[in-house]
């Protein structure tokens, strides 16, 4: 026989009561987007000692160099912006399987943004790693925490 909350992710199921809410998500997003700006802007500076040009081109056809504080600032946004829309998947059959592969499929879909710049691949695989740091911390953390909401997976510790 198997517990009720065989299926959370977490080693001890959380009681309902703690199911996450949309504080706790954009809690999380908040930590997960903050650190993945500030390893992207890592990534930004050794990109700038080693002369790498981050440039973008803009809609209408001149280059603009990507600011510093647009690389530290757009992983958290980002984030909010993720954690926002798996809040809609609470509750949910399979929302932490939903919320990984839906983040991962428009993950893949924003490195299209780096690859079709006219810029050179020093540049473009230096893009591609910041968009990499962002998935690897924001998206496993927001599913396994709306994973914890899908029914059976916490404990009513009431009964």
């Amino acid at each position: 026989m198997t517990a009720s909350w065989s299926t959370s992710v977490t080693p001890v199921a959380p009681p309902r009561a703690a199911n996450p809410r949309l504080r706790f998500l954009l809690y999380a997003a908040t930590v997960t987007g903050i650190w993945s700006g500030l390893l992207s802007l890592l990534v930004f500076g050794i990109g700038h000692v080693a002369n790498v040009s981050f440039v973008v081109e803009q809609p209408d056809g001149s280059m603009a160099p990507i600011q510093w504080f647009a690389v530290l600032l757009m992983p958290l946004v980002i984030a909010l912006i993720a954690a926002l829309l798996a809040s809609l998947l609470r509750g949910r059959s399979h929302a932490g399987r939903l919320v990984f592969w839906i983040g991962t499929l428009v993950a893949i879909a924003s490195a299209y943004g780096p690859l079709a710049q006219p810029i050179g691949w020093s540049s473009r695989i230096l893009l591609l790693l910041m968009h990499a740091i962002t998935w690897a911390l924001v998206v496993p953390q927001l599913a396994r925490i709306v994973g914890d909401s899908e029914p059976g997976a916490s404990v009513d510790r009431s009964e």
